[in-house]
Parts: C-alpha cells; sequence; structure tokens
C-alpha cells in the first residue's frame, strides 16, 4: 500500500504536464524567431553591414552561453520559497524579458548607434531567458520523483516546445513573410523602381516585424502564466541539501562526471549542425535557392514534420532504448544535409527535403533532454552527499551548445563580407 501511494504521489495528471510542457514554448518561440530572422533582419531592415551582424550574433551567443553556467550556479544557491526554488525565477524575470525581445526588433531612429542597441538589448534579452530557461529545465527533477514520470512530462515539453518553434515560424515568417527589403538585389532588379519603393518597403516591413514581435511577447506572458498557476514544484524531502560550494567547484564537480561529458559532447556537434543551418536558412533559401517567397512556408513544413514526430520518437526510445534512438535520429540528418546543398532549386523536392529534416530535428530535440536526468540521478547515485546542482548539469549543457553555435555563426555571417 505504501508502494501504491508513492507511487499515485509522485503521478502527474494530464493536466499537470500540459502545464509544465506549455512553460518551454517561449524558449523555443523566441529562438526560433531569432535563429532564423535574426540574420536577415540585421541585414535587410536595419541595414547593417555583415561584420557588425557577425559581431552582434557572435557575441550575443556568446554571451548567452556564459549566463548558463553563471545562472545555473546562482539557482542552485537559491533558498526554498513558498513557491518553490525555481519558479520565483521564471516569474521576475519574465517582464523584463519580453521588454527587451519587443526592443530587438525595434528600428532605433539613429544610425550610427545601432550597433550597440542592437548588442545591449540582443545580449539583455538573452540573460533574461536564461533566467527563465535554465530553472525551468532543472524543474524537470521536481516535478516528480518517478522517472518514468519524468520522461513523459519530458516528451509533453518536446512536443509542445516543436510546436512552440512552428508558431515561432508562423508567426515570425507570415507576418514578415509578405515585406521584403532585399539587402542583395537579384538579378532583373529595376534598381531605380527598388529606390523609389525602398523608403515604403523598410518601413512595412519594421511595422511588420514590430508586429510580430508584439505577439511573440503576448505569448511569452500567457505561457510563464500557466506554468506558475499549473505546476506545483516539490521539496527535496529525500535528498538533503549538501553544504554549498563555490562555482569552480560546482564545474568540477559535473564535468568530473564520465556519463556526463560523454552526453555533452555527443549531442554538442549535432546541436551545433542545426543551429548553424537554422542561422543561415533564410539567406540560403532568399539568394541560393531564389526561393524569397517561400521559405517561410518551408522553415513551417520542417517544424510540423518535427513536432509531427514527436510522438513517434518517445515510442521508440521506450521501445528500443534511447541510445538506439540517438543512433538511427541523427543518422536521418545526413541524408538532409546532402541534399540541401546538392539538390538545385526545386520547390517540390525543397518540401520533401525539408519534411525529412523534421524528423531529425524531432530526434534532435527529444533525446538530449530525455537522457539529462538519467545522467544526473546516476550523479546522485554515485554522490549521495552531493545534491541540490541540478541547474548546474543542465545550465553547461546548454552553455557548450550555446557557446559552440555562437562561434560558427558569427564566422559565416562574417564571409558574406
Amino acid at each position: 500500500r505504501g508502494k501504491r501511494r508513492r507511487e499515485q504521489k509522485n503521478r502527474l495528471s494530464i493536466c499537470n504536464k500540459l502545464c509544465y510542457a506549455v512553460g518551454g514554448a517561449p524558449y523555443q518561440i523566441t529562438g526560433c524567431a531569432l535563429g532564423f530572422f535574426l540574420q536577415i533582419y540585421l541585414l535587410d531592415v536595419a541595414q547593417l553591414d555583415p561584420f557588425s551582424a557577425s559581431i552582434i550574433l557572435f557575441v550575443g551567443r556568446a554571451w548567452d552561453a556564459i549566463t548558463d553556467p553563471t545562472i545555473g550556479f546562482l539557482v542552485s544557491r537559491s533558498p526554498w520559497t513558498r513557491f518553490g526554488r525555481m519558479l520565483p525565477w521564471i516569474v521576475f524575470s519574465t517582464p523584463l524579458a519580453v521588454v527587451s525581445y519587443f526592443l530587438i526588433w525595434y528600428v532605433p531612429v539613429f544610425e550610427d548607434g545601432r550597433v550597440i542597441w542592437y548588442l545591449v538589448f540582443y545580449c539583455l534579452f538573452q540573460t533574461l531567458q536564461t533566467c527563465f530557461h535554465v530553472p525551468y529545465s532543472a524543474l524537470t527533477m521536481f516535478i516528480s520523483e518517478d522517472q518514468k514520470e519524468r520522461d513523459s512530462a519530458t516528451a509533453y515539453r518536446m512536443t509542445v516546445e516543436v510546436l512552440g518553434t512552428v508558431i515561432g515560424t508562423a508567426v515570425q515568417g507570415q507576418i514578415v513573410g509578405m515585406a521584403s527589403a532585399p539587402c542583395i538585389p537579384t538579378p532583373g532588379d529595376n534598381v531605380t523602381v527598388d529606390g523609389l519603393n525602398s523608403s515604403l518597403l523598410l518601413g512595412q516591413e519594421k511595422t511588420a516585424y514590430n508586429v510580430a514581435s508584439g505577439a511573440i511577447c503576448s505569448i511569452y506572458v500567457l505561457c510563464a502564466v500557466v506554468l506558475f498557476f499549473g505546476v506545483k514544484e516539490k521539496k527535496e524531502s529525500s535528498r538533503s541539501r549538501s553544504q554549498r560550494m563555490s562555482f569552480w567547484q560546482g564545474i568540477r564537480l559535473v564535468m568530473g562526471h564520465g556519463p556526463y561529458v560523454k552526453l555533452v559532447m555527443g549531442f554538442l556537434f549535432t546541436s551545433l549542425a542545426f543551429m548553424l543551418l537554422e542561422g543561415n536558412f533564410a539567406l540560403f533559401c532568399c539568394y541560393t535557392l531564389g526561393l524569397r517567397n517561400d521559405f517561410q512556408n518551408i522553415l513551417l513544413v520542417i517544424m510540423l514534420a518535427a513536432m509531427l514526430t514527436i510522438p513517434f520518437w518517445q515510442w521508440f526510445l521506450t521501445k528500443f532504448g534511447k541510445k538506439t534512438a540517438v543512433y538511427i535520429g541523427t543518422s536521418s540528418v545526413i541524408p538532409f544535409m546532402l541534399l540541401v546543398v546538392c539538390v538545385k532549386s526545386n520547390l517540390i523536392i525543397t518540401y520533401m527535403v525539408s519534411f525529412a529534416a523534421g524528423v531529425g530535428v524531432a530526434a534532435a530535440f527529444l533525446l538530449p533532454w530525455s537522457m539529462l536526468p538519467d545522467v544526473v540521478d546516476d550523479f546522485q547515485v554515485q554522490n549521495p552527499e552531493s545534491q541540490g546542482h541540478e541547474a548546474i548539469f543542465y545550465s553547461f549543457y546548454v552553455f557548450f551548445t550555446k557557446f559552440a553555435s555562437g562561434i560558427s555563426l558569427g564566422i559565416s555571417t562574417l564571409s558574406l563580407e
């Protein structure tokens, strides 16, 4: 009876899982909009040169990477409140995050200081979003003590997060997709007509980006409210908090755990490939494939395919194991990587390849976050005296992937100079 009561206590309702999953949407919605559209926005709308855009993208990503372990360390040292230890971070960071996000997509009237403007608000938003996402990621360990329930909640979360990428792509892409003010003239463009209409086109596109960012900010706030009222953070009952340690002691502790290092390194290069593709895909579709009027729909196909195949990958890893799912999931991306550069500009083939890519994106979304709780549990079994450092594990995983993507995206943007 006691065991059955514990199982019922640890069991999460569908409503709890959905509310928890909704909390993951803001990170993906804003991340997708920034990842797919910020580069082309800085070049086409803000009218920055490629060198300045590369500086903003690299510094912003690098700063974002640095803030992850820092915030993770601060979260791990946070005191318990009546709302929990993770939820207060999420609530208090949300208002400032949406303001800074909106200002990223606002073009100031002055021209000389635009690089500083975008750099400041991009870094500020990344910091505030980290204050949301790191506690949210670590919250997985505190919604239930049952690993199956956590895996199930993670599957819900990944499905909603992929839905978030669809929403981000749809809102940002469909609103701004109709307006275009290309920074690179294409063959057949009438320079005189473009010169006469450039001011009108830029004005329309600036307004479109403002409307899109306002809509995304509203969704961000709504998701934070649902998460706060729909999820109850469980206090560590069977785990005693250890003595506080310094930041560098926490790093040595986490990076000294072999399974964690293997997991991080295993998914680092997969994430790097996807982020590099994400950052350059809009430019590739517009200027290489010549699909300027269709690229937002191509992005939607990728994200819809990913959302629809998340349940398949959850079933697959339950049936055949997580390692097998990793091998097959990552391998399924290789044909897309080859076809995307080899196939000539053909809209139908591009849609087919995009759908296949979405299947690989789903695996890349689900598997790392499904395996991280297992690694944390293994660490706690091997180090029972060291507890309360879950946020550090999650933040360092994000740190490595973001820092590597910042370097690659900065270099790729600089190559446009």
